[in-house]
């Protein structure tokens, strides 16, 4: 059933779109840019690859039981006293993040700020879906896979950069004072929730249509094989390559960067096309992508490993504005926020399968966890070994997607 223009509908300005711009951001910056110090904090702490990997995995775990208790809280509690809520969450335990004395400590904080980022990440979305009209949803959803892309595109560059300057504390140094601006930003620009009482929360079920179960099946799909490039690149360049941490850093913000630029055209191209073709469009180069990545960089290298991601991204950004225009569409209002919230829950459960799963997979095809002794070839074909699991996880998924579209059509 489509919605009509409701009461708690304000338009967008400059200043919110930022304030919500720079919340989305956030959370993306903190899924990305501890991922290029994991070798850093592997010698920090003289811990194998699976203890450092609880950095990356403890962030996404707790982002992920927290996104949909996000999204009920801001759908009876306001959006916007939510979103500052998390805001504070988060600037708090970076700080702890960049004082952790220990890895366990470390961890600790980092799980304490994924609670704060799905605040961050299902807020945002939600009132970006409040402030769009329906002919620009494709846009606004656009928008936000690109600041997402910034955020990736500056979690390895600023870490390859401050690494070699502060040691690993400086990736969680410099998200302190760009949480406390948007803090600060959120609380000044956007303007108070109306209408808003203590609702009962939504329940669940009902929510789970025919639309929206699709969309998350893909969304854990999808996630989970771009986090296994973010997650394996770094020791595929490091260490098949042996190249600096700077350069890595650089290189693994090419496809992010391309991401950037593709993600308000693939929001545009979703108005203009409709949401089911640039969902099947984005599967399909999502999975040539991981098909060049198994077997490119074995004979091109570094050449190979790129020209996989400039498939790879692009069809990432494709999807994303496109499945999150048809999963939000036609929401009620007081249901925006717990579907932004299990849209979020399926993309972290992907997020999380590739840091652990993949990871794991990863690791068999290198033969050991000690990747610092492992030769080139091994972490080669760790790297062939992975890919070749994403990509027969991508076409599964475009396969069952065109299923259900053939299906709806006839």
């Amino acid at each position: 059933m489509t919605t009509p223009k409701d009461r708690d509908q304000t338009p967008a300005t400059p200043v919110t779109t930022l304030a919500l711009s720079l919340a989305m951001l956030l959370a993306a910056l903190g899924t990305s840019i501890a991922n290029i110090a994991l070798p850093s904090l592997a010698q920090a702490f003289e811990a194998p690859f699976h203890a450092v990997q609880a950095v990356v995995v403890a962030y996404l775990a707790a982002l992920t039981a927290a996104v949909v208790f996000a999204g009920r809280l801001g759908d009876s509690r306001g959006l916007k006293p939510m979103l500052v809520t998390g805001l504070a969450l988060f600037s708090l335990s970076s700080l702890l993040c960049a004082l952790a004395p220990s890895l366990v400590l470390l961890v600790a904080a980092r799980a304490l700020q994924g609670i704060g980022a799905a605040f961050l990440m299902t807020l945002a979305m939600a009132l970006m879906r409040q402030t769009a009209s329906p002919a620009g949803m494709g846009r606004a959803m656009g928008l936000l896979g690109t600041v997402s892309a910034i955020g990736t595109a500056l979690g390895p560059t600023l870490g390859g950069v401050l690494i070699p300057l502060t040691g690993w504390r400086g990736v969680f140094w410099v998200q302190v004072p760009l949480a406390v601006l948007t803090l600060v930003l959120v609380a000044v620009a956007l303007p108070g929730d109306v209408a808003r009482g203590a609702r009962r929360p939504v329940r669940l079920w009902p929510v789970l249509d025919g639309v929206l179960l699709p969309a998350l099946f893909a969304n854990v799909m999808v996630a989970a094989i771009m986090m296994a490039s973010l997650v394996v690149g770094p020791f595929y360049l490091t260490l098949a390559l042996g190249l600096k941490p700077a350069v890595v850093g650089i290189v693994m913000a090419v496809g992010p960067v391309i991401s950037m630029v593709s993600g308000v055209p693939s929001g545009h191209l979703v108005d203009r096309l409709g949401s089911d073709r640039v969902i099947l469009l984005g599967l399909l180069l999502l999975a040539s992508g991981a098909m060049f990545m198994a077997v490119l960089p074995g004979f091109m290298g570094l050449a190979g490993f790129l020209f996989a991601v400039t498939a790879l991204t692009p069809g990432y950004q494709l999807f994303q504005a496109a499945n999150n225009t048809a999963a939000l569409a036609d929401v009620a209002p007081d249901r925006r926020g717990t579907v932004s919230g299990l849209l979020s829950l399926s993309r972290n459960i992907g997020l999380v399968a590739g840091a652990s799963a993949m990871g794991a997979v990863f690791a068999m095809g290198v033969g050991s966890d000690d990747f610092a002794r492992a030769a080139a070839p091994a972490i080669e074909a760790g790297l062939r070994l992975t890919f070749i699991v994403a990509a027969g996880m991508m076409l599964l998924t475009l396969a069952l997607a065109g299923r259900r579209m053939a299906s709806e059509a006839g």
